[in-house]
């Protein structure tokens, strides 16, 4: 079963945090196959990347960016790379509490052929802000996901909400989001390696957070 999904993580200078999340992720699923994604950390995550990898080589392949391409464009890098049929993201500032999860995630994937993802749904308004009604999303922390289809929605892109337009064209098409409480099984700290180094979105970020306030 778990050779058909590919655990992504996905780095930027924050080898404490990664180290945690891949641990208390093995803790659980020690023979899931894994792809760490560096964003061009110039610190020491690269060595530690390296030390995981090569305890378990077999499990572990590593996916290293020259630069900073942010968290969309290396996700989307992620699901053109990864060769299994699904695809679980983990953000690095998680610790998984509790396993049990992975197995009715793909079944409940599994059971229905326009199922695209699975996850915690939040729902946000056009520009991808937190709202009460709105547009129905997977929370990309910790979320599973069919590789075959995305090739047919928006790549996922450098956002507050880089799977804005990818999940909104996918469910104009027929595809469906299902609802799982992974927040049950895996903590997450919200913002790890942003109120480090920011979202880095510059004055679209800026435009769009003043958009909102205004109700645009």
């Amino acid at each position: 079963m778990f050779d058909k999904i590919r655990i992504v993580v996905i780095n930027f200078q924050t080898p404490d945090l990664l180290k945690t999340a891949i641990e208390s992720f093995r803790k659980f699923y020690p023979t899931s196959k894994m792809m760490i994604i560096d964003n061009g950390s110039k610190d020491n995550s690269r060595e530690v990347i390296e030390r995981m990898r090569r305890a378990i080589p077999k499990y572990m392949t590593t996916l290293l960016f020259d630069s900073n391409i942010y968290h969309g464009p290396a996700m989307n890098q992620a699901m053109n790379a990864a060769k299994e049929e699904y695809v679980f993201f983990l953000d690095s500032d998680t610790e998984i509490k509790q396993g049990g999860f992975l197995e009715p995630m793909l079944a409940k994937l599994e059971s229905s052929a326009t199922a695209y993802g699975i996850g915690r749904q939040i729902t946000v308004n056009k520009r991808g802000f937190s709202a009460k009604t709105g547009i129905t999303l997977l929370a990309p922390a910790y979320m599973m996901l069919r590789r075959r289809p995305y090739p047919n929605f928006p790549p996922f892109e450098h956002h507050g909400q880089p799977v804005l337009k990818n999940f909104v064209v996918a469910q104009q098409m027929g595809y469906t989001l299902k609802s799982f409480p992974i927040e049950n099984f895996i903590d997450h700290q919200w913002r790890g390696t942003a109120s480090r180094f920011g979202y880095g979105l510059g004055w679209r970020g800026k435009i769009d957070f003043v958009l909102n306030k205004l109700g645009f």
